[in-house]
């Protein structure tokens, strides 16, 4: 039971301590007590999601069905392998980017909102990772939308910031729209929108080859509801995972965003969309589902995506002259590599390399985890840059900064190389994964594009470097900015960054176990089961 209210409380509590700051605004105006407060609520969020990863791991799949209502009648909250580590590693990178908002906005008096904004952007994260729900992945996606369109206009004296605010926010309703659309399909034909039960339905029906076996059940042509369903979902999540062709809103919105903001959408936001993508192609339209032709294809086009998102990202990195501009550019690059892992997953592959199957997969995941490491880390050191050469984000403006603060440079040496993939950090080993597993596929052509969009984005971190650190010149530099707090917390992503080569393998092995949890035959029945048993046990209850 304790398990079960960890995973049910998280949310919520979360909800609770966003939603009251605007009270606590107009009654307090002390703005160290907002700066605490934040820390403390984030660092809550932090221990039940290490909590409920903890659990996972060691006790399996867990359900949290809200309000007792059994599912698939009501929300359930089913964490697994995968959304559980995720979960974790968001809390924390949270909590790092809620710790170094305080010396980023140390005299900004709107500090009340900001959080508010901030903390409801952790609730739409964990919230879309947590959900077993295809629905409520819609409702958390909206809360997640919300605070980030308006946490990407919060300099509103700023043109440019409400542009892009605008911009993100009209298309990225678009997409939320789209999807919703999807679930009218699904629910429509299916009559259920809990993922576990979705799983089930889809992987049942194969095994009736009449034209409907589940007659009252399945309400018109269920390939077509199917086919539509991916398509209007799809478009939506490579939106939200800024995957081309759908990544025109990124540049503009994450470097006119406060930089704590940049760090969380960069390195937080974007994964949601993978996630997403990853729940729907091997969780509900799993790799034994009757659409597996279909499926086939949809991860035919990621594949193409992620190549073209790769190239694109690294290309565009080269000819930056915005640190944070070039920054947003690596996040597109680097989610196209993580999208050509999780497109391995093809019928074909699962039943002729299985090895290949699972090299790519646990590479995808391993490479999302580095690269919210490394990103997020990277645009906090920004912040530092930009705010020591007296606030530009221009490259010329900032040479040689770095050089006066060796710490800082450190971390953002750590930060490049987890990025670009030298061993012993995190970031090549994941790449490796990848690289192995399109060559143990027989896919030599693949592995060269990962060599390739590595080696052309190797350009731009060695423009950025060169600009913050070696550049000769006398550029401003505001000698009254203490940077105690954010060094500390970039050196110590920098560590964690270190950490993930380090320890690469436990990680892999533990990347592997993720997988089976989710993307294999056996996988998918313990979640169908963690389901099915959770639903017994209320019924049970009731019964007595």
């Amino acid at each position: 039971m304790i398990g079960l209210n960890s995973v049910g409380v998280l949310v919520p509590s979360l909800v609770g301590f966003a939603f009251i700051l605007p009270l606590l605004g107009k009654l307090i105006k002390n703005v160290k007590f907002f700066h605490i407060y934040a820390a403390l609520a984030s660092l809550w969020a932090a221990i039940l999601a290490t909590y409920n990863a903890y659990l996972v791991f060691t006790a399996g799949t867990q359900v949290y069905p809200f309000g007792g209502w059994p599912p698939p009648l009501g929300i359930a909250y089913e964490l697994d392998k995968l959304n559980a580590l995720l979960g974790m590693v968001t809390a924390l990178v949270m909590l790092a980017i809620t710790i170094y908002s305080a010396w980023y906005l140390k005299d900004y008096e709107g500090v009340a909102y900001y959080y508010t904004l901030l903390l409801g952007l952790e609730v739409g994260l964990i919230g879309c990772l947590y959900t077993g729900d295809a629905f409520n992945l819609f409702v958390m996606l909206e809360v997640l939308s919300i605070s980030a369109y308006a946490l990407v206009g919060f300099y509103r004296s700023k043109p440019e910031a409400v542009e892009a605010a605008i911009k993100y926010g009209m298309f990225g309703a678009v997409a939320t729209t789209l999807y919703f659309v999807g679930l009218v399909f699904i629910y429509a034909t299916f009559g259920t929108l809990n993922m576990a039960d979705l799983a089930f339905k889809l992987t049942f029906y194969v095994y009736y080859p009449v034209p409907n076996p589940f007659s009252g059940t399945f309400f018109g042509n269920p390939y077509v509801a199917s086919a539509v369903a991916l398509a209007l979902a799809l478009w939506a999540f490579t939106y939200k995972s800024a995957a081309f062709p759908n990544h025109f809103w990124l540049p503009d919105a994450h470097p006119e965003a406060p930089t704590p903001v940049s760090a969380a959408l960069s390195g937080l936001v974007v994964n949601v969309g993978v996630y997403a993508i990853v729940r729907f192609l091997y969780t509900i339209f799993g790799p034994s589902a009757f659409v597996v032709q279909l499926r086939d294809a949809v991860l035919i086009a990621l594949l193409v995506l992620g190549i073209a998102s790769g190239l694109i990202g690294a290309l565009m990195m080269v000819v930056q002259e915005d640190i944070k501009r070039l920054l947003a550019y690596s996040t597109i690059s680097h989610i196209g590599l993580v999208l050509v892992g999780v497109a391995i997953g093809t019928s074909s592959t699962l039943n002729q390399n299985s090895l290949a199957y699972v090299l790519g997969l646990a590479g995808g995941i391993y490479h999302m985890v580095n690269h919210t490491l490394g990103k997020a880390l990277l645009f906090l050191v920004s912040g530092i840059l930009i705010a020591l050469a007296g606030g530009s984000r221009k490259l010329d403006d900032i040479g040689g900064v770095g050089r006066r603060y060796p710490l800082v440079s450190l971390a953002l040496f750590l930060g490049v190389f987890q990025l670009l993939g030298v061993p012993p950090f995190g970031g090549f080993f994941s790449k490796l994964l990848i690289y192995s597993a399109y060559m143990e596929a027989g896919m030599p052509y693949v592995s060269l594009m990962v060599i390739l969009i590595s080696a052309i984005s190797l350009l731009g971190y060695v423009k950025l470097i060169y600009a913050s650190v070696f550049k000769v010149g006398s550029p401003k530099v505001e000698q009254t900015t203490k940077v105690s707090l954010p060094t500390a917390i970039v050196l110590a992503l920098g560590i964690a960054c270190l950490v993930t080569g380090l320890a690469t393998t436990y990680i892999t092995s533990m990347m592997f176990d993720v997988v089976g949890s989710f993307a294999t035959p056996q996988g998918v029945y313990d979640y169908w089961q963690s389901f099915f048993n959770t639903l017994l046990n209320l019924a049970s209850g009731v019964m007595r």
